[in-house]
């Protein structure tokens, strides 16, 4: 027996459920209510992040004073602008822009006094873009550091509390450079729980974890840290600025959009096409796999009892999984390694459709933002020669995905609010 091909019609409406929860997250739409009142002197930008550039064009639409300033967004994601400069710079590892880039953010902060206003625009993926190696590291050691975060597959409360401790802008340093200035900062979440210390680990956020804390999140999610990093860790002259610390008093911080938002503007166009939709979480974390077959579980059990939900249904959930690498590592992403997970647990579901992708338009390190699957993905692939368990088995499911025609790739959306997965079931 072949395989059934995919349905038009269900990737059509999935790709208008991403659409909407995009649109949701364009932070223009959010800032204009949060904006702090004109100061009685200079009023500076700095912003780091995926969707930095976009956040500094609306900002410039909607400020009828004037202003300038520096943002940093990932190399291609750039946008024309008027008076707040633009850079670029690598994601997810960290390059020479980047140090140069976090060079020109400290250098535009620097020298504001009380009656100055700082604006941060904050967005994910600012912990890359922002390396920033405190003196005895250099950028070498803070690339090594990222790429053994990036294969030890901890949560991102992990990472950030060691990223936190090794830089000199992370961790409320920018905000406190800025002192005494006042601070707004305006963040786009790309974190579970939308706790705005954690995006872009928290430039302009104090930091309420020690160095102590950070050497036991290594340990326990057993981090490879690097040993100058380690080094560092337990001989640092001091740890990352405390919320208590009188210098962010009179700080404000705002998260502008974030993945909640996002899915309830999804779930709300599902509605109006005629669809019962339900959020399951917005804050799914854990290995990219194990979210797929849990998922899978789930849809099974609605596809065969009509329970927890009746079908038809479309299950919406978001949140940041994570993949960890052993020696063989393929292409792909953790969108990708979501779906071919699920698809192989879902294998002879009929009537079953799924999207995972990034909503800042990249999963992982490729072009694409994640992939469509359905019921047919691994006997297609099988038809096609591929052992979809074997690239599932090497995190090399972007591979699985090309070759099916299958991968989902809008191009950069100028904003991030993490992951967007939709399971539908006719």
């Amino acid at each position: 027996m072949t395989a059934a091909m995919p349905d038009a019609r269900d990737r059509a409406l999935l790709t208008r459920l991403f659409d909407a929860a995009v649109r949701a997250a364009d932070p223009a739409r959010a800032m204009a209510d949060v904006l702090p009142p004109r100061p009685r002197g200079r009023t500076v930008v700095v912003g780091a992040g995926k969707g930095a550039a976009e956040m500094a064009r609306a900002l410039e639409a909607l400020w009828d004073a004037p202003l300038s300033g520096v943002v940093v967004t990932r190399h291609g994601q750039a946008v024309p602008t008027a008076r707040i400069r633009v850079l670029e710079a690598a994601h997810p590892l960290p390059d020479a822009a980047g140090l140069a880039a976090g060079a020109a953010l400290l250098e535009a902060v620097r020298g504001l006094t009380p009656d100055d206003l700082l604006i941060a625009l904050v967005s994910g993926g600012g912990s890359a873009l922002l390396p920033a190696p405190p003196p005895g590291l250099t950028l070498k050691d803070e690339i090594a550091l990222t790429r053994a975060l990036l294969a030890s597959g901890a949560p991102i409360s992990a990472m950030n509390a060691i990223r936190k401790q090794v830089s000199g802008i992370k961790g409320g340093r920018l905000a406190a450079a800025a002192h005494p200035a006042r601070v707004v900062s305006l963040v786009v979440s790309d974190v579970p729980g939308d706790d705005p210390a954690e995006v872009a680990s928290g430039p302009t956020v104090p930091c309420a974890r020690d160095r102590a804390a950070a050497l036991a999140a290594a340990d326990a999610w057993r981090i490879a840290l690097p040993e100058p990093i380690r080094a560092y860790l337990a001989a640092a002259p001091e740890d990352a600025p405390h919320p208590a610390d009188p210098a962010f008093a009179r700080d404000e911080v705002h998260v502008v959009a974030s993945a909640r938002q996002s899915l309830e503007a999804a779930q709300a166009t599902a509605e109006r096409e005629g669809w019962r939709a339900v959020i399951l979480s917005d804050a799914i974390e854990g290995e990219a796999r194990e979210a797929g077959r849990v998922l899978a579980a789930i849809t099974r059990e609605i596809a065969a009892r009509d329970r927890p939900f009746a079908r038809p249904v479309i299950l919406l959930s978001g949140g940041e999984t994570t993949v960890t690498l052993g020696e063989a590592a393929g292409r792909g992403g953790r969108n990708t390694e979501f779906l071919l997970s699920l698809a192989l647990a879902l294998e002879g579901v009929e009537g079953v459709a799924a999207l995972a992708a990034d909503t800042d338009g990249i999963d992982g390190s490729e072009l694409n933002a994640g992939a469509f699957a359905d019921g047919t993905t691994g006997a297609r692939l099988r038809r096609l020669g591929a052992d979809p368990a074997r690239l599932l088995a090497r995190h090399d499911a972007w591979t699985a995905f090309d070759l099916l025609g299958d991968l989902f790739s809008p191009g950069p959306t100028g904003t991030n609010v993490n992951d967007f997965r939709a399971i539908l079931l006719r």
